[in-house]
């Protein structure tokens, strides 16, 4: 057997496996085997990893609490070894996932441009679009994630273009759609600007005449995946990349440009006077709560029972945190995509006192009416810095649904925690008007030329 590539919600796993390979040492499955190590590896007491899967998706949805069951993949190829690719992918990213089965004359490039505008900011922009071209609509789909385990090359590939060497089909095709998604003025995490992809990767298989299947797999800045091959010598190790690979952030508040906030005496007044772009520091104590926690929330209000904490006045993260190692105060701490809290906002801003929400990404117009009608607003948290946000967190505790795992409420007492307000309480929204300037300036620079063989309709 071989697992062409691995592939889990909270990670994906694909293996290749010669047809020569003899197994010992294990009972059970190679599934179970690899469940076993993803088991390990997200519970190594040095650092452990969040548990994010729940069993039983549309009922019970209970924590693991170890990330099994993985999703996975495995082809049975010739040869005697095992090669393996394994990638930790965020669900924010993955829930962007776009399928059509296409008509064989229709234009993909067409159906992209139209589809990245309705996937927002969620999958974390500037990122990587994964495509898969043909098949059926699972093997598209499968396509469309093992290009996401491909190397960055645009760079590379537009100096091959720049050389006037002659690209294939689908390099051109790579090109084309990278230079158009960009021009379309969504930006890093969907505020505007000129980066929304850093690549797009193209996968094909032969398909029925009669159709077109094409995926489309998002994924975010943060693209985490590791590949080695087994050849019964013994184990593999691989070398963890110098820690100066990676820029050496020394992040300091800004009292000049951004506003010192104090949670602990926040007023509805204070939310009120917030305007969209404004850069806020957050000190004092926050409640957090994400899917999970809001469905119970509903639940509990509907029958008239008391709520676990006191919302009023109280600001809300959506987040679920990882378990803390050593001397930390809480794990990664990133925000998770707030469109998800769209359905509950009315209720929370209207029945529980709360006055205020951190999250990531846009609100769709549900979210947004609740906050313009109860005069709250809603800040954004860097998504895919999750480690960052975390040294703001200065103590953390469960304060509500303990048997929620990652998912309950949690209270944070933070110290200059850095958001951007991105609907105040007028209902502005800063992921509407940021693009649709950035539109603006994009269609005058391509009548101006700057930006040759692009066509942008003004926004």
């Amino acid at each position: 057997m071989t697992i062409d590539r691995p592939v889990y919600r909270v990670g994906f796993h694909d293996q290749r496996i010669g047809m020569d390979v003899r197994w010992e040492g294990f009972t059970g499955s190679v599934d179970d085997a690899v469940n076993e190590g993803v088991r390990r590896g997200y519970n190594h007491p040095d650092n452990t990893l969040r548990a994010s899967v729940v069993a039983d998706p549309q009922f019970d949805r209970k924590n693991t609490k170890d990330n099994t069951p993985a999703v996975i993949f495995t082809e049975l190829v010739t040869g005697n070894t095992v090669e393996v690719t394994v990638a930790a992918k965020g669900g924010g990213s993955e829930n962007k996932s776009k399928l059509a089965m296409l008509n064989p004359g229709d234009s993909i490039v067409d159906w992209v441009l139209k589809t990245v505008p309705t996937m927002g900011a969620g999958w974390c922009p500037p990122g990587m679009l994964g495509i898969g071209i043909g098949g059926t609509a699972e093997k598209a789909m499968l396509l469309a994630k093992q290009s996401l385990m491909e190397d960055l090359d645009m760079y590379e590939l537009q100096a091959k273009s720049r050389s006037g060497a002659e690209l294939t089909k689908t390099e051109a095709l790579r090109i084309e759609l990278y230079e158009k998604v960009n021009a379309l003025g969504i930006g890093a995490q969907g505020l505007g600007g000129l980066t929304t992809v850093l690549d797009v990767k193209i996968n094909m298989y032969p398909t029925h005449a009669a159709g077109k299947p094409v995926a489309m797999i998002p994924n975010c800045a943060a693209t985490r995946h590791a590949h080695f091959v087994m050849d019964g010598s013994g184990p593999v190790y691989l070398t963890p990349p110098p820690l100066d690979t990676w820029p050496d952030v020394n992040w300091t508040p800004d009292y000049v440009k951004s506003k010192a906030v104090n949670l602990n005496t926040l007023t509805k007044a204070e939310v009120a006077s917030w305007k969209p772009g404004d850069t806020l520091l957050l000190s004092g104590k926050m409640l957090t709560g994400r899917d999970a926690a809001h469905k119970r929330i509903q639940t509990m209000l509907a029958a008239g029972e008391a709520l676990p904490v006191d919302f009023t006045n109280r600001v809300i993260y959506y987040v679920g945190p990882v378990d803390p190692v050593r001397d930390e105060a809480v794990g990664p701490a990133g925000p998770t995509t707030a469109t998800r809290m769209d359905g509950f906002t009315e209720m929370m801003l209207a029945q529980t006192g709360l006055i205020s929400m951190i999250g990531k990404a846009e609100r769709g117009p549900e979210g947004i009416a609740a906050i313009k009608k109860h005069k709250s607003a809603y800040l954004m948290a860097v998504g895919g810095a999750a480690y960052l946000v975390s040294k703001a967190i200065k103590h953390a505790k469960v304060v509500g649904f303990a048997d929620l795992g990652m998912e309950a409420i949690y209270e944070f007492d933070v110290v200059d925690m850095p958001v951007t307000v991105a609907v105040d309480a007028g209902g502005t929204s800063a992921h509407i008007t940021g693009p649709a300037e950035w539109q603006k300036r994009i269609a005058e620079s391509v009548k101006s030329g700057e930006f040759k063989g692009i066509t942008v309709a003004a926004a």
